[in-house]
């Protein structure tokens, strides 16, 4: 009996995503749908796993989880890659780790629903409907504003073609963008200073990186219009959080439009929750149907070529050689 533990499956929706029945007779699936955070509570709910897999980023795989999980072989983490997993840690302790494919386009659409939805008001004008209430916002509308995308990479490129196709001036900056690949997108390149000032919505598609983690801070919020716009569907630790929420409070950009946050789930009695001029998803970017079946088929094939001798794409294809060398 081989049993997997599929985690995070927030949505209940992970059996449905993927044929499970592929995978050999005796494969159990044990789907796990509230997150645990606590190491020592993890690894007792593992305990007996030869597969886990996990849902991109939302559980860390540090070495001292690892270390506490002696049945685990296989590590399938839906995307290519995942920060959150020691993977060094894995390797030295013989487990393997795989990745899946995935698609390049949901969190690109669900930015401009962000977008949209907080400068129109559509959530609060849908509740207001509901109660009886007829039109009590006027919105702000797009064409002719300056969106300023903070990294012109797949995603933030996507974005920036739907900016010129509603009328903006796209404008862009990272640490190594060029003139050349910005006009490719549509956007000018301009300087840190320069987008930030300059933006009515400001949105942020970069990596999470020693160099990135709290590129946004206080003096950048400052340094925005008290019209403008902040809206991150990368990652949460990007932002300074505690500035971003003194911001906020004090009027100094008009609203926030967040799908990322520092530490996820968000707790109950987290600040952002009780501002009124915040937009908040909780990190809906790469979910949808489409997403999670391409992850979940990837995660069936991944066991799949694992329990056949036949491992494919491995992240630490060294792990290989140090199982077998404690097996001897």
């Amino acid at each position: 009996m081989v049993k997997v533990a599929i985690l995070d499956d927030y949505a209940n929706f992970a059996l449905q995503a993927a044929d499970w029945s592929a995978l050999p007779a005796g494969t159990e699936t044990v789907p796990l749908h509230e997150h645990v955070s606590d190491i020592r509570q993890l690894a007792s709910r593992l305990q007996g796993c030869e597969v886990v897999s996990i849902m991109r980023e939302r559980t860390a795989f540090p070495r001292t989880l690892l270390e506490q999980l002696p049945d685990l072989k296989l590590l399938v983490t839906t995307g290519a890659r995942n920060a959150s997993i020691d993977v060094q840690a894995a390797t030295d302790l013989g487990i393997l780790v795989c990745g899946t494919g995935g698609l390049g386009y949901p969190t690109a659409e669900l930015t401009w629903g962000i977008i949209l939805s907080m400068l129109r008001y559509i959530p609060e004008e849908q509740t207001a409907l509901r109660a009886g209430r007829w039109q009590s916002t006027v919105g702000v509308g797009v064409n002719g504003k300056v969106l300023g995308v903070l990294g012109l990479g797949r995603l933030g490129s996507q974005v920036a073609t739907v900016g010129t196709a509603f009328g903006m001036e796209v404008i862009a900056w990272s640490q190594n963008l060029t003139p050349e690949r910005a006009a490719e997108c549509g956007a000018t390149l301009v300087s840190k200073n320069q987008l930030f000032a300059n933006s009515d919505i400001l949105t942020i598609h970069l990596q999470l990186s020693d160099r990135t983690r709290g590129l946004v801070g206080q003096q950048e919020l400052a340094s925005m219009k008290p019209t403008a716009y902040l809206v991150n569907t990368s990652r949460g630790p990007i932002v300074d959080e505690p500035a971003l929420v003194h911001a906020l409070q004090n009027n100094t950009i008009a609203g926030a439009g967040l799908d990322v946050y520092d530490q996820e789930p968000v707790r109950p009695d987290h600040p952002l929750l009780k501002l009124y001029n915040t937009l908040l998803t909780p990190h809906l970017g790469y979910v949808t149907v489409e997403g999670m079946r391409a992850f979940y088929d990837g995660t069936v094939e991944d066991i799949a070529g694992y329990l056949s001798g036949n491992p494919i794409r491995m992240i630490n294809p060294e792990a290989l050689e140090t199982a077998r060398q404690q097996t001897r």
